[in-house]
């Protein structure tokens, strides 16, 4: 068996075991490889008598699905593709233990997907200034306390977008889970992020090259994003969303569930709240606590973190009267222009000058109502 015979076997059963994954899986584990599978689907019933007969029927189909295979596999290679098979070694090891891993993974990217320490990011589409004020802290955070680190998310709109944004800010391998092949990008908004990802991180899917984004395959996704993961975090989410259910078949998988929770009655703090509430997942405020509970806190690291300013009530490069608006917003978010003046003795029309030298920085941004946000 060579290894591109492999390679169309497995692609062949990926196209075919769509609705009936488990069953290929197990049957893939028992006889080792999709060759051999191939080769004995006359046997099989045989072999084994409870195999469903939607499985042997679908074997029938295996010349008709070949070309299609061939030309997956020939497109992956010139475009760069790394093709991973369940058995193979490079296969994330974590995902290989679900009961429902994808045969075949289709990988474009630098990050390694048995990285010692690997955590997703997840929630609304909705991402509200305070989700993404947390995400901000947390990553940056990160960083610090725990350097060998890559971060999962799903490149949808809202927290995971922010969650790869800073991750590619904080020099953090972050992968993207696609729920289509990688001859697209859904949404096409973030395909700069994506090509910055590619370096710096990747993309995977279990999807071959022209599939469709369907709604079906944005739940199917959701697994590998949990399975390739030591933890799962929830930043925001409402009483229903896609972020809850990645949280869910986490906690199937054992892994680790945590939430941020958010303001009685917020909205997109719902799902979160209730999460936490029913010890479906681990309250956490910072990253410092994640890192304790997930048993990889060194404490001289924490300690070095500190000292370098991990919290961050100053900025660099601010003058004493930046820094004077910098530490009140950080203490009391969202102020109007007036209320900053008065809270700091700085006149109105310097602290005007002041906030708009902070949003250039990136360090403050203005919001409806005349109320200004430290990020």
């Amino acid at each position: 068996m060579t290894r591109q015979e492999e390679l169309l076997n497995t692609a062949i059963l990926t196209r075919l075991s769509y609705f009936n994954l488990n069953v290929m899986v197990e049957l893939y584990r028992q006889l080792g490889s999709a060759t051999a599978i191939i080769e004995q689907r006359d046997t099989l019933r045989t072999m084994f008598p409870t195999l469903p007969s939607k499985i042997t029927e679908a074997l029938n189909d295996v010349e008709t699905i070949r070309p299609r295979a061939e030309e997956e596999l020939e497109y992956d290679e010139k475009h760069g593709v790394s093709v991973l098979c369940l058995n193979d070694d490079d296969y994330p090891r974590r995902l290989k233990e679900c009961p429902d891993a994808p045969l075949m993974l289709f990988y474009k990217g630098t990050a390694n997907l048995n990285a010692q320490r690997i955590i997703n990011i997840v929630g609304t589409r909705h991402a509200t200034p305070y989700g993404e004020d947390l995400i901000r802290r947390f990553v940056a955070d990160l960083r610090h306390l725990c350097p060998e680190l890559v971060i999962v998310s799903g490149l949808a709109y809202g927290i995971d977008i922010c969650a790869h944004r800073n991750a590619l800010l904080n020099h953090i391998d972050t992968i993207g889970v696609l729920a289509h092949g990688l001859d697209d990008l859904y949404p096409s908004h973030h395909r700069d992020v994506a090509n910055e990802m590619v370096h710096h991180g990747g993309l995977l899917t279990e999807f071959m090259t022209r599939s469709n984004a369907d709604k079906l395959n944005f739940v199917r996704r959701n697994r590998i994003t949990a399975g390739i993961s030591d933890a799962c975090i929830l930043v925001e989410s409402a009483a229903k969303g896609g972020g809850l259910i990645t949280t869910r078949i986490s906690k199937e998988y054992n892994r680790d569930v945590f939430a941020f929770p958010g303001p009685v009655g917020a909205p997109y703090s719902e799902g979160c709240n209730r999460l936490i509430r029913d010890n479906g997942a681990a309250l956490i405020t910072s990253a410092e606590d994640f890192v304790k509970a997930m048993g990889w806190d060194d404490d001289n690291r924490i300690a070095a973190a500190r000292q370098a300013g991990i919290a961050r009530t100053l900025f660099p490069d601010l003058t004493p009267d930046e820094q004077k608006i910098v530490t009140l917003l950080r203490k009391t978010n969202d102020l109007q222009l007036n209320i900053i003046s008065v809270k700091t003795a700085i006149p109105v029309g310097t602290v005007s000058s002041l906030l708009f030298g902070l949003e250039m920085k990136g360090i403050v941004k203005p919001y409806a109502g005349g109320t200004y946000h430290v990020m």
